[in-house]
């Protein structure tokens, strides 16, 4: 038995942040900034009271509506997440109070960037072994909450959004969740993309604060080259290990980190940009919102279809990375 996606849905904050707005706050430009990185503006979730959870709330209540079934049929919530609403209680829980899925479980996951693909992993494993048959996994984050946004490296590459889908068992086999490969490599990723303070180790003190410890930290350029070594390399597994071509594949979704890491993974399988899904220039780096985004977007458009083979593939902090082959039913 294969895990299915059923419904798929998006959330984006109504303001934008562009480029031309950061030209106010900072040492940039508009041209700078699409050169390097392919964004032209950014979603943020301006409402202070608003958090994370807000927008896996929305995403859930369009997942139940678009699959046509009751809250409580949900048995397991997912939300994979780096900026969740508060260290606990878990933002799935808070979700799940949102929605009213009062049978369900609910925890969060935290891998970054790759967090969505681990947390489809995870969901898929549950619907396989015939433990449930109704999971919902959200991608949620609020990236403005822990930016400096006098810091150029890291406050023109991301942006607040989610994503989110229902898995289900596929109702025919050969069809779903067909093969995952994930990975992780702290002993050479840990220092690169990080936020040092808040956590047990630095807790939050006048000093984390007046040091700026609460915000983002990011070696870009070793963070381009791992993430493009690493999302290739992870891409041809999943085609080799499941006999695909490039002609096979009708679409790689990959993180949206920018434009570039996404051409240069594109170009080292061999795909033709017509089969690259790219939403980056719109939206910026929602993190674990990025490939759930990207999903419901090619859903939506009505360009997936029974038979669709996916490949989705993601870099993120930790080093965390991997690669997911889906056909779609």
């Amino acid at each position: 038995m294969k895990a299915a996606i059923t419904a798929t849905a998006k959330y984006l904050p109504p303001d934008i942040l562009s480029n031309h707005d950061l030209e106010l706050m900072l040492d940039t430009n508009d041209e700078w900034i699409r050169s390097r990185t392919g964004i032209s503006e950014r979603r943020i979730l301006k409402d202070p009271e608003k958090a994370t959870s807000y927008m896996c709330g929305e995403v859930g209540k369009q997942l139940l509506a678009k699959r046509g079934i009751e809250a409580s049929e949900i048995e397991l919530i997912i939300v994979a997440t780096m900026t969740p609403d508060m260290f606990f209680p878990a933002t799935a829980c808070f979700t799940q109070s949102i929605i009213g899925a009062t049978n369900a479980w609910a925890f969060d996951l935290n891998a970054a960037c790759s967090g969505f693909l681990y947390a489809l992993n995870v969901a898929s494993s549950f619907i396989e072994t015939g433990v449930h048959k109704k999971v919902m996994v959200i991608g949620a984050d609020k990236m403005s909450s822990v930016i400096d946004y006098t810091d150029r490296s890291t406050a023109i590459l991301f942006g607040d959004g989610a994503g989110g889908v229902i898995l289900e068992p596929a109702k025919e086999e050969g069809y779903g969740i067909l093969d995952a490969r994930l990975y992780a490599d702290g002993a050479n990723g840990k220092d690169h993309l990080l936020m040092t303070g808040g956590g047990s180790r630095n807790p939050a003190s006048h000093e984390t604060i007046d040091k700026k410890m609460h915000y983002i930290y990011q070696d870009g350029r070793q963070v381009f080259k791992a993430a493009v070594t690493s999302m290739a390399e992870v891409a041809g597994e999943i085609m080799s290990r499941n006999n695909l071509c490039a002609e096979d594949i009708d679409y790689l979704v990959p993180h949206q980190a920018n434009q570039r890491i996404i051409n240069a993974t594109a170009e080292r399988m061999g795909l033709d940009e017509k089969k690259v899904v790219s939403n980056v220039a719109s939206y910026g780096n929602t993190t674990a919102g990025t490939i759930p985004i990207c999903l419901a977007e090619l859903d939506e458009a009505g360009k997936l279809h029974t038979g669709s083979n996916l490949v989705l593939v993601s870099f993120g902090a930790g080093y965390t990375w991997g690669g997911i082959y889906i056909k779609w039913q």
